[in-house]
């Protein structure tokens, strides 16, 4: 328009003309284009501008309450997912669109497969809503918080996991002394086993030599009475693992033993017999 000035004053026109062809500019420039029917490129640009800047506030508007909520709750929310309505009455009033407005937003967003930072929530948080009309909430994805807050929950973060590095430090400490006193509980009852077993042999080899030499009156003992022998009442049932392992070990590492079983006064019951021929066994005692 300023440009045009300095042509029309070249002319002799009359004022009023000047002030007609000025006013005409100034009301083609300031007149509103309708485009809520057109699809031309000027409407397209100034529709996606109208979604951009909406989304923009709805943005903004969900990513401040979310901080809120995350940084103790001054407007009592129940939640960081606003209802659908609330946020639909908030645009409406910062920006004027209509609710069609509101859920092209919402459709374009279900549509898109961009990363927009906003959540559409449905009745069971853990489905994924693709329609509109099942939205139910929208909670941002990035909440904005202030610089305290951030300091305050970075601070608890780091309280936080060092206490968790110690606890668990201190878990698997405990835990490696545990397993060193297993360890070692384990090396004293193989121990223990291995001299039970050696009883057992010295037991079972002086009966048979009492036996061969008419002190006895069975070339077998019985094992209870061997291990009433060995163990006394008060260490039977202490001992009982370890005797147990020792039977075990005898029964399939020891050949001068032999397990039979023989009907002694009226009741059937496990024996040792020792197999070794006596002279054997007595060079080697």
């Amino acid at each position: 328009i300023l440009r045009l000035v300095p042509f029309l004053q070249s002319f002799p026109p009359p004022t009023h003309l000047i002030s007609s062809v000025f006013l005409f500019l100034v009301s083609v420039k300031l007149l509103p284009v309708d485009c809520e029917s057109k699809t031309d490129k000027f409407c397209q640009a100034k529709q996606k501008a109208a979604l951009l800047e909406l989304l923009h506030e709805l943005y903004n508007f969900l990513a401040i309450q979310a901080g809120n909520f995350e940084c103790g709750n001054p407007e009592k929310l129940k939640s960081k997912c606003i209802p659908v309505m609330e946020a639909q009455e908030y645009l409406a009033n910062v920006t004027g669109n209509s609710s069609a407005k509101f859920e092209a937003a919402l459709t374009w967003i279900l549509s898109s497969n961009k990363d927009v930072g906003i959540w559409l929530k449905g009745e069971d948080p853990s489905e994924l809503v693709t329609t509109v009309d099942k939205v139910v909430c929208l909670e941002s994805a990035r909440p904005r918080m202030g610089v305290g807050c951030r300091l305050s929950r970075a601070l608890f973060t780091a309280v936080t996991n060092v206490l968790i590095f110690f606890w668990c430090l201190a878990f698997l400490w405990g835990l490696l002394i545990l397993l060193k006193y297993r360890w070692r509980k384990l090396e004293e009852e193989e121990q223990a086993m291995y001299e039970m077993v050696k009883k057992i042999i010295d037991v079972v080899q002086d009966h048979y030599v009492d036996w061969e030499q008419d002190m006895e009156r069975y070339p077998y003992v019985g094992i209870l009475h061997v291990r009433d022998t060995l163990i006394p009442p008060q260490s039977r049932r202490r001992m009982k693992r370890v005797w147990d392992r020792a039977v075990e070990f005898l029964a399939s590492n020891e050949s001068r033993i032999q397990t039979e079983s023989h009907r002694v006064a009226g009741e059937d019951m496990l024996v040792w017999r020792w197999t070794k021929p006596s002279s054997f066994s007595d060079s080697e005692r």
